[in-house]
């Protein structure tokens, strides 16, 4: 399907970018640049065609995925001093690939005839976050899905959206719709933030003590 095709290269290409930004922040060496930039990229979609027994996974055995990452982590380096001025590169870039593969993985689960709501969910978001979270421990961060930011969730409510509008409307639709919710959900959450309560040590520690 055509557009799956263009949603999986904007995807690539917008974590390609958001893992070499990262990377170049962090002061990690050409090929460090490069490595988390395929990472960020592919890792979500290898895990998630492991997980439904899609072996060897889509983004391994064709390599115009590593090719198209390999082309958007170069040109990072190249034009980084550019990208850097747009102030929420990383965030933006991390927003689109998040929302792309969000809906590419449950879509997935969809067309393989799989009918459980959660497991549905779960491919979105496994495909959705995997590479972030690759990237962020690679780089000794704690993932942003693990902190107060809403992330995960906004995969989460992209999923459930294109399992409840499937069968009403064109799967078209629904991939839009699942698209565009999960990243305004996160972009809107960055502006205005909109963050997951902590949890803090002594919170904890008290309630321990009263049960």
């Amino acid at each position: 399907m055509f557009l799956i095709e263009m949603f999986v290269y904007i995807g690539t290409i917008a974590f390609a970018i958001s893992g070499s930004l990262v990377a170049i922040k962090k002061n990690l060496d050409v090929f460090g640049v490069l490595l988390l930039g395929l990472t960020t990229a592919l890792a979500g979609g290898v895990i998630r065609d492991l997980m439904i027994g899609n072996i060897p996974p889509t983004n391994l055995a064709d390599p115009k995925y590593f090719f198209v990452s390999l082309l958007a982590s170069i040109a990072t380096i190249i034009f980084y001093e550019r990208i850097n001025r747009f102030k929420h590169g990383i965030i933006f870039s991390d927003a689109i690939g998040l929302g792309v593969f969000t809906a590419v993985g449950a879509n997935a689960a969809l067309n393989l005839d799989y009918s459980q709501p959660f497991l549905i969910v779960a491919m979105g978001l496994v495909t959705g976050i995997g590479g972030g979270v690759l990237r962020d421990v690679f780089v000794r961060e704690v993932p942003l899905v693990f902190r107060k930011e809403i992330y995960g969730i906004a995969s989460i409510a992209g999923s459930i959206a294109l399992i409840s509008t499937y069968e009403l409307i064109s799967p078209t639709v629904s991939l839009y719709i699942c698209l565009i919710i999960t990243l305004t959900i996160r972009i809107l959450a960055v502006i205005w933030k909109w963050n997951v309560p902590i949890v803090h040590k002594k919170q904890a520690n008290k309630r321990t003590i009263h049960s």
